[in-house]
């Protein structure tokens, strides 16, 4: 049975810090006013955390970092209640890039957050993978996952996690069938990336929806990639929305099928198979749990929150 849902991946440069959300929520408002059957928005890293007036040429500026440390907020802050509101308001899923989260004992997070169409937040994921040494956010510790009732699950990265294969990954092995992969890349890497989300997608078999910035601040050259590693949506470096409807029913059909008919990565292993030793993490692929988790039943609530 088809599991369709429209997505809009919004390419944009960055707001500055402590904008009047009355802003954001106007082009939530006018890009649903364009296309009325769009289900889930997604904007770039740090979308509501432009500080390029005062960035340098050296990404560790000191005084970038001062002003995103000192925006940080909880996540039941006032920033998250403004935008539960403005995600019910919309009637859509809604991901506003990443926000610098105030952890508990002091921790800086870039922290990628959902809400769904009633306004809750229903995941946030804080970033793996910070980007050292430019970055100055402390590593969360848990990948997420979350359900959209009726279409499927779906996983959070952000933008450095594209480079670390254990990501994408165990999102893949938890069950997501889309990665929504949040990025601001402002430098030339951005070339090695568009191959990494294709990549990705082939050997994880996934969709990959990975939104960066525009220019004049971000590379840009978002995309969406299919399980099979087509590019299906490609933007160039200026704003740009890029609109696409998918099914990811066509996961499942991949997975059964093989990759062009005939590749199963998660069917590799017999269950007479003995384990593989991983000595890198000092653990082990065992043949018996080498499957991806299925949507129904869900997994442990434990598994998809932070």
């Amino acid at each position: 049975m088809p599991r369709r849902i429209r997505i809009a991946a919004i390419q944009a440069p960055p707001l500055p810090i402590g904008v009047d959300l009355d802003l954001f929520a106007a082009q939530v408002h006018d890009l649903l006013q364009s296309d009325p059957g769009i289900e889930f928005v997604v904007y770039p890293e740090l979308h509501l955390f432009g500080v390029e007036s005062a960035e340098t040429a050296d990404p560790t500026s000191a005084e970038r970092n001062a002003r995103l440390r000192a925006s940080a907020e909880p996540l039941d802050g006032p920033l998250m209640t403004r935008l539960g509101r403005i995600a019910r308001d919309a009637g859509v899923w809604l991901l506003p890039g990443s926000v610098c989260e105030a952890g508990p004992a002091g921790e800086l997070f870039n922290t990628a957050v959902v809400f769904s169409p009633a306004g809750e937040l229903v995941a946030s994921y804080r970033k793996i993978f910070p980007w050292r040494p430019f970055e100055p956010y402390d590593p969360g510790d848990r990948f997420v996952v979350f359900d959209v009732p009726d279409v499927g699950r779906f996983g959070l990265s952000i933008c450095y996690d594209a480079w670390f294969p254990e990501v994408s990954r165990h999102l893949a092995w938890l069950g997501a069938e889309v990665v929504l992969n949040v990025v601001k890349t402002t430098t030339p890497d951005r070339a090695q990336e568009l191959v990494l989300a294709q990549a990705n997608s082939i050997v994880n078999q996934t969709f990959t929806v990975s939104v960066n910035c525009a220019a004049p601040v971000g590379e840009g050259r978002s995309l969406l990639v299919d399980p099979e590693g087509a590019v299906l949506r490609s933007a160039g470096t200026e704003p740009e929305t890029l609109v696409e409807t998918i099914d990811l029913a066509a996961v499942s059909r991949v997975r059964g099928e093989g990759t062009a008919g005939l590749n199963r990565m998660w069917s590799q292993f017999l269950p007479t198979d003995s384990p593989l030793e991983l000595p890198l993490y000092n653990g082990r692929i065992d043949p018996a749990r080498w499957a991806p988790h299925t949507v129904t039943p869900p997994i442990p609530s434990a598994e998809t929150d932070r």
